[in-house]
């Protein structure tokens, strides 16, 4: 048979046989972990053995003849064994294993195996005690960081309670100082306790890095606390809440929205209102800020679509796929009825695993960086690395920091060269977001998604209620139309929600409701607006509420609610109540912030009869908090 030399010694029956096999080589990495004494006299064993099979010493020179008890021709192995254990005094078994254990390993079987022996991090420890230091290290992942003394105290107390007093032996103070030390490595018991839980919540898997191959196959979102104090109207200093999205493919920040802290869903619904709008040009922005000049294919992208007439350079990407975490905001009806609308997908992050979208962590981080440690008010991540009294320092509103927020995404962040971006052409260069977009969407094109007024109202949170002869009542406040007379007493046709109608309002601004009917959307304001003299928000009610209650009001009576509505919102300014202080200047805040992303206003309501209804009702989607405070004062 003539076959291939490779398929022939690739067989797994295919074996050389009749020849002696290939010595082993030496385990350098092993070698260097010996100590000199132990290696120096394996060393000293390999040239006896080497003398024993060929007679002469591994350093001989060339022409060196052998002894004559060691000559191969005159002297068979055995007595070339033999003569060896009389020269050295050990026993011939001794001189036949290391030469069986030299033929194996090669210089490592000569080694002494108890100068290698890999050393135990317990020592002589007993078992249960070492058990018992475990599990109080483990407890240590979630509790406030303390002492080791207070670890060794604890352990002791275990073991006491577990086996008896006396039963298990305890060793020495500084021995159980090093037992604690040697299986608390890593964990950081005794350090930060951030640290501590990020590493014990670090997956024990392989990290995979997320991968996307074009704008918007992942994008992950998130929220957390801005690391910078703002001023509210009243001057009062507060955090402000962050929520942004992130694209992974391009790691373009694709909407970035600043509120009051206390996220709402409403907000994480209108992000993605604002990721599908360009950016608009903002008065007092450079000329070089615009996507025409940029390296973005401008002219391409404004034949598909006309709105980036006058935008910033910041693509306009449409989601694929949101990775969230488990946060309520995100979870919640409204956030996952918008994606359900928009055509997007929703993947939930595994539980306490922040690894699952760890682009948009870092971000955060970046963001902290590059953009709020420059702001007067900057905080630091955490209370030691606070500075005295920041919150005199404090000057940005939450409008003005919006702002600063929206352009240093597009001058900073979008066209800054970023390290996990690189063509893989020029691997060693790092690209900006933009311009891997700009390479991106030239081999995956770009379909424009035009949001209308009535789909903002879509991305308001929902309530269902019947229609009566009084109107429409939602936590105690009651709406009414003369829209509403047709519908009155009526079944809306959906047997699921037992004929109630479909009714979208806004957290931030309670002033009026929307109603879903045959005809279109119809816009019912609230009968007591005209008690009220400034904007309310969901919150500012709810405190109103308790502050009734606290009078000896009925805090179910809207009027009397009002009233004190009223007064909450007049005496902020002035009142020596922190916290009413503090729910009026969120109310602003999240008013003068609130706006819909879509270039298209919200259908205007029609105009109420003089005769029945005296308040002025104020259209959705053009309505100025700071100017409509001003005209009611």
């Amino acid at each position: 048979m003539v076959v291939l030399a490779s398929y022939l010694m690739a067989s797994p029956g295919f074996a050389v046989t009749g020849t002696d096999p290939l010595p082993a080589l030496d385990p350098v990495g092993l070698l260097s972990t010996v100590p000199a004494p132990a290696l120096s006299s394996a060393r000293e064993w390999e040239r006896h053995v080497v003398e024993v099979e060929t007679g002469l010493p591994p350093d001989a020179a060339p022409g060196t003849t052998p002894r004559p008890e060691y000559d191969l021709a005159t002297r068979s192995l055995a007595e070339r064994e033999a003569a060896k254990a009389v020269e050295l005094k050990v026993g011939i078994r001794t001189v036949q294993g290391r030469r069986y254990a030299y033929a194996r390993q090669g210089l490592w079987g000569l080694v002494d195996q108890r100068t290698a022996r890999l050393a135990d991090t317990t020592g002589r420890a007993d078992a249960r005690l070492v058990a018992a230091v475990e599990e109080v290290v483990a407890e240590q992942t979630t509790a406030s960081t303390g002492t080791r003394s207070r670890l060794i105290r604890r352990v002791i107390k275990r073991v006491e309670e577990t086996y008896g007093p006396g039963m298990v032996p305890i060793p020495s103070r500084s021995t159980l100082y090093k037992l604690v030390d040697r299986l608390s490595s890593g964990r950081h018991t005794f350090g930060s306790a951030i640290t501590r839980r990020q590493t014990a919540n670090r997956p024990q898997k392989t990290f995979t890095p997320t991968f996307a191959a074009r704008p918007g196959e992942q994008v992950q979102v998130d929220s957390t606390p801005l690391d910078v104090m703002v001023v509210l109207d009243s001057g009062q200093t507060a955090h402000a809440d962050l929520t942004i999205a992130v694209d992974v493919a391009t790691r373009t920040i694709c909407a970035a929205v600043l509120r009051p802290v206390g996220t709402k869903a409403v907000d994480a619904s209108l992000l993605l209102a604002k990721m599908l709008v360009p950016e608009p040009m903002r008065p007092g922005w450079a000329a070089s800020l615009r996507m025409s000049s940029s390296r973005i294919p401008h002219q391409r992208l404004l034949n598909v679509d006309a709105r980036m007439h006058q935008s910033a350079a910041k693509p306009v990407i449409v989601p694929d796929m949101i990775v969230i975490d488990g946060g309520k905001v995100f979870l919640s009806d409204t956030f996952t009825r918008a994606c359900d609308r928009l055509g997007i997908s929703v993947q939930r992050a595994r539980p306490r695993t922040p690894t699952d979208k760890a682009i948009v962590e870092a971000t955060f981080s970046a963001i902290n960086t590059l953009f709020c440690q420059h702001l007067a008010g900057y905080t630091g991540r955490n209370v030691s690395r606070r500075g005295e009294r920041v919150e005199d320092h404090a000057v940005w509103a939450i409008p003005e920091l919006q702002e600063l927020l929206d352009e240093w995404v597009v001058a900073g962040w979008q066209a800054r060269p970023h390290d996990a971006l690189r063509d893989p052409y020029r691997p060693k260069k790092a690209m900006s977001p933009n311009d891997k977009y700009t390479s991106l969407v030239a081999a995956c094109g770009y379909l424009p998604l035009v949001l209308r007024g009535e789909d903002y109202l879509e991305l308001l949170p929902v309530a269902w209620r019947a229609i009566n002869d009084y109107g429409i009542r939602i936590s105690y406040r009651t709406y009414d139309s003369p829209d509403l007379g047709p519908l009155r007493r009526q079944h809306s046709g959906h047997n699921a929600k037992r004929g109630l109608w479909e009714v979208h309002y806004d957290p931030y601004d309670l002033s009026q409701v929307f109603v879903r009917t045959p005809r279109g959307w119809v816009t019912v304001p609230w009968m007591h607006l005209p008690l009220v003299n400034a904007p309310f928000a969901d919150f500012t009610w709810q405190h109103a509420r308790r502050l009734a209650t606290e009078a000896g009001l009925d805090d179910t009576n809207e009027a009397a609610v009002a009233r004190v509505l009223d007064a909450l919102l007049t005496r902020a300014e002035h009142g020596p109540d922190t916290r009413t202080t503090k729910v009026a200047d969120r109310t602003r805040a999240g008013a003068a912030s609130h706006r819909p992303p879509s270039p298209r206003a919200a259908p205007e309501p029609a105009p109420p009869d003089p005769s029945t209804e005296p308040a002025e009702v104020i259209p959705f989607g053009v309505f100025d908090a700071h100017a409509e405070a001003e005209r009611w004062l």
